[in-house]
């Protein structure tokens, strides 16, 4: 196990996809792998992924989307987390380790970016993972200058998903990542439309999750599905957030009343909730061009543009102190001053990759 009294770095620097690189940083629950994108010197947004997912099977989709990419990297150093034993390649984790606590899983975060040195930060994340950053977020006020997040949790687990959740620790403890386990994980992530049937063939992303899903290890997957399992309810705490919140939900998704309810209980000048029809929860995946001009619109609120609109990439701090009073307006984001709902429908079924 890590010492928890610091914070060091392990000889692990592979490059990766785009001239990414991995750092295994270690932290007091243990080692977290992030992969690192960009230019350093730039603001940093920092995604956390779903159950079970990884950057890879949970961001390449809106990476890979052209538009998307030119948004977030020519205006970010993009920092990917994963999960404990969520990274690829990874082993086994000791079952004799204590499984970490949602709470815990906030304070890595924190370790993490106190080793890269990064001040108050974006943050982009999934599900599970958008949780775990909201969580981060209420804990460490000052860390944090905006959330993007994708089909987000805040109660605690109803009886629906803590029967499924049940059902997918049997299957991994007995088990492992076998086929009725793939499709509850498939199920949680995609829409229907997507899974395709007997007569529809599965997407390209639902194919393309289907086999990274055989990567990952049952005993690491079981520890972060516990771990949000037994999450508590932050709900009493969103109106304290400090930031600006955007929230896509697919329509299709199992939490989209949970994005509602979130939504609803966030501080309406500073939220918005977006709506994908014909998607799943992993919106990152399933429809990411349809998460580009809300985030175009979220990020003119900082200061921050496309390329074709700025000449220089920005090298200050992402702060909302440095930027003209005219761009902190919920008008300049292309906000109302209560959560939007739009209902956007995505043109193609999938990309290809």
């Amino acid at each position: 196990m890590a010492d928890s009294n610091g914070c060091v770095a392990v000889d692990i620097e592979t490059i990766y996809l785009g001239g990414g690189k991995e750092y295994a940083v270690q932290t007091g629950i243990g080692v977290a792998h992030v992969i690192v994108y960009g230019d350093r010197n730039k603001p940093a947004l920092v995604t956390y992924p779903d159950v079970a997912l990884n950057y890879v099977s949970c961001f390449q989709g809106l990476f890979f989307c052209p538009e998307a990419a030119s948004l977030l990297l020519h205006n970010f150093c993009i920092y990917h987390i994963n999960p404990p034993g969520h990274e690829l390649g990874a082993a086994e984790i000791c079952p004799n380790d204590p499984v970490p606590s949602a709470d815990d899983l906030a304070d890595q975060i924190l370790e993490v970016l106190n080793y890269f040195r990064l001040d108050a930060v974006m943050c982009m994340g999934v599900t599970a993972g958008a949780y775990i950053l909201t969580l981060f977020a209420m804990k460490y006020k000052e860390r944090v200058l905006g959330l993007i997040l994708i089909s987000p949790l805040c109660r605690a687990t109803s009886w629906t998903e803590w029967f499924c959740n049940k059902v997918m620790s049997h299957l991994l403890y007995f088990y492992g990542m076998c086929g009725l386990l793939k499709e509850l994980l498939l199920s949680r992530y995609f829409s229907k439309e997507a899974r395709g049937s007997i007569d529809v063939l599965e997407s390209d992303n639902v194919q393309t999750c289907r086999r990274l899903l055989d990567e990952r290890q049952s005993i690491n997957v079981l520890r972060f599905l516990e771990a949000i399992d037994r999450r508590p309810d932050i709900t009493g705490g969103l109106k304290s957030l400090r930031c600006r919140t955007l929230i896509f939900v697919g329509r299709d998704s199992p939490f989209h009343s949970e994005a509602i309810h979130m939504a609803s209980n966030l501080h309406r000048r500073y939220s918005a909730l977006i709506e994908v029809q014909a998607c799943g929860s992993v919106v990152t995946e399933e429809h990411p061009q349809a998460m580009l001009v809300p985030t175009e619109y979220f990020l003119t609120g900082y200061g921050l543009y496309r390329p074709s609109q700025l000449s220089e990439s920005p090298r200050s701090p992402l702060s909302p102190f440095s930027i003209s009073p005219e761009l902190l307006s919920p008008e300049s984001m292309g906000l109302k001053l209560k959560p939007i709902r739009t209902r956007v429908s995505p043109r193609v079924k999938g990309t290809s990759r």
